[in-house]
């Protein structure tokens, strides 16, 4: 197929529906009901477009791409309409999809040299206890703080500790996810000075 249809997979078109209700989401911010539903369903649609990639045999460079790209959109607006200091937090997403994106499609794979826990966490595929903690950290922790502030986790009854154990587990994954997209910014940085120096003696 053309590059054109690519556009079109099933799984890209999930990742611009992912877009608007993004949008919408934002639209009602001040609005928890709003905001959570149509946030909510972003960050399901996330789970179904690689599956239909993978079942209707639409993977591709671009998907892929998009997939991170739409995932730090909707995360980057909701850290920054949480904090001040929530563009921080994004910085070290947006490097990490940098540095990790130079390295293929295969870049889920740790090497040998890995350190242990960057290794654990990203063991086959991310799905295990150690890699659930971490991706649960990342894509759940802006949410669950949302629901928080906003007073939404209140509404569903949930008891005030309920709350603050939830902030605790997953700050603890998103720590978790730090260390290895500091693991990976650092390499690549690493790997960039020595192509310079081999530049440079060549």
């Amino acid at each position: 197929m053309g590059n054109d249809n690519v556009l079109l997979f099933v799984p890209n078109i999930i990742g611009y529906i992912r877009i608007l209700l993004t949008l919408l989401a934002f639209a009602g911010y001040h609005h928890p009901t709003w905001f959570v539903v149509f946030y909510s369903a972003s960050v399901i649609l996330d789970g179904v477009d690689g599956y239909a990639a993978r079942k209707l045999n639409q993977c591709s460079e671009f998907g892929a791409w998009l997939d991170v790209v739409v995932d730090l959109f909707s995360r980057g607006l909701l850290w920054c309409f949480l904090s001040q200091y929530g563009y921080v937090v994004m910085c070290v997403e947006w490097l990490t999809f940098v540095s990790t994106h130079c390295r293929g499609a295969d870049w889920k794979i740790p090497e040998a040299s890995f350190p242990w826990l960057v290794t654990r966490v990203m063991a086959k595929g991310f799905k295990t206890p150690w890699g659930a903690a971490a991706i649960g950290g990342v894509h759940l922790l802006p949410l669950w703080l949302y629901m928080y502030v906003s007073g939404f986790l209140g509404l569903l009854l949930f008891p005030p500790w309920f709350q603050l154990v939830g902030i605790a587990m997953l700050t603890g994954g998103r720590g978790l996810c730090l260390y290895v997209e500091v693991f990976y910014i650092y390499s690549h940085v690493v790997a960039l000075l020595r192509k310079s120096s081999s530049q440079e003696a060549g």
